[in-house]
């Protein structure tokens, strides 16, 4: 299958590039492309692409009204370009709330180490978030209103999931279902990837500000947006919510976001965490923040007094700092297939066996309150 892409920038330089770049895969074939946002519109809805990537910075219409009338008007899976800096970032994150489901830096040499690298990884993520039959039910609705609906319900009348299509041994929650085990837990930990942004919103605005746990989250971002991003879910959120910061105790009710580029290692004891950050320069490493690597140090200070959920994402990032949480005893959720943009950070939890319980975005929030309740 050939999936169409739509590229939208002012930038006839940058135009050409994305388009040589992307017709390289046999999987992907540039349609057309776009100088403006209002052009970007127009064409999303004549040519019917299964994939936009969108600049943010334009004449006539912006990329982020622009996601906002495509949303509204022909529902797509839409990449963002995006500069590195502070600005940068509050403006993607408006797009991804709008209605976009991933991005990647404008400047390539920000992502990758060669030309050929960052090819492939946009090439990689464009056949991703095409080929995603349910995507998503999981928009959050305080910004995106009905647009994603009308695209879930688009996707899924080409490739309707039923329950005899689904064969796996998870327990697997449906939406509006709470679970509590009885277990006692100390700590709450969240590892996600590519949709993980919006997915986070839609999670954390419903926790009340008495939530009982310390939350840690490795949300794999540049270094510029994480700092922008927490405090954009810190304004919506009954709970508190920081960029994590060397030395910071965690406290009950409040949540710590992993700063991109570098590492947050959790120490101290079960009943007085901290947070260490560490730089990391390891080529070993390919993820910086790392789910692996924070949970692995959660399993090593709580035990199994951990509830740890591996949300939406590329890779299998968190899959052995899931198992060494397993190993001590704890509890591991996964987000299921047909709510996740890509499925493959979930996907590899299943696979291993280490997930006690499949859920759909839409529940994970009240699941959550319930499992940690201590009343």
């Amino acid at each position: 299958m050939t999936y169409k892409v739509l590229v939208v920038d002012d930038s006839s330089f940058f135009r050409r590039r994305v388009t040589d770049i992307l017709n390289k895969d046999p999987k992907l074939e540039v349609i057309d492309v776009a100088v403006n946002g209002q052009e970007a519109v127009e064409k999303a809805m004549s040519l019917k692409p299964d994939v936009i990537t969108m600049d943010i910075e334009m004449p006539v219409l912006n990329g982020i009204d622009a996601v906002k009338k495509i949303m509204a008007k022909s529902p797509t899976a839409i990449l963002m370009f995006s500069s590195l800096t502070h600005q940068g970032a509050k403006a993607t994150i408006e797009a991804l709330e709008a209605g976009a489901i991933d991005f990647l830096p404008k400047k390539f040499s920000e992502i990758a180490k060669s030309s050929d690298e960052a090819g492939s990884l946009l090439r990689q993520r464009v056949v991703e978030i095409a080929r995603k039959p349910g995507l998503q039910q999981a928009r959050p609705t305080v910004s995106v209103g009905s647009s994603v609906s009308a695209l879930h319900k688009e996707r899924q009348a080409k490739n309707p999931i039923t329950p005899s299509t689904i064969h796996s041994p998870i327990p697997k929650a449906k939406s509006g279902l709470a679970r509590s085990s009885g277990k006692e837990y100390k700590l709450m930990a969240i590892g996600t990837s590519t949709g993980g942004p919006v997915a986070l919103q839609k999670i954390l605005i419903q926790l009340g500000q008495d939530f009982p746990l310390p939350i840690i989250i490795v949300q794999h971002m540049p270094a510029a947006f994480t700092a922008a991003f927490a405090s954009r879910l810190n304004g919506m959120c009954k709970i508190s919510i920081k960029e994590a910061a060397d030395g910071d105790a965690l406290k009950p009710g409040h949540a710590y976001l992993a700063p991109g580029g570098r590492q947050m290692i959790i120490t101290g004891s079960e009943n007085m965490g901290k947070i260490k950050i560490l730089d990391d320069d390891s080529p070993k490493i390919t993820f910086k923040p790392s789910v692996d690597i924070s949970f692995g140090s959660a399993a090593k200070t709580f035990g199994g007094k951990v509830l740890g959920v591996i949300l939406t994402g590329m890779g299998s990032d968190g899959k052995e700092g899931s198992r060494m949480l397993k190993a001590k005893g704890a509890t591991i959720w996964s987000q299921d297939e047909e709510s996740c943009v890509v499925y493959g950070m979930p996907q590899a939890i299943d696979k291993a066996g280490l997930s006690d319980l499949s859920l759909p975005l839409d529940a994970v929030a009240a699941a959550m309150t319930k499992e940690v309740s201590r009343g």
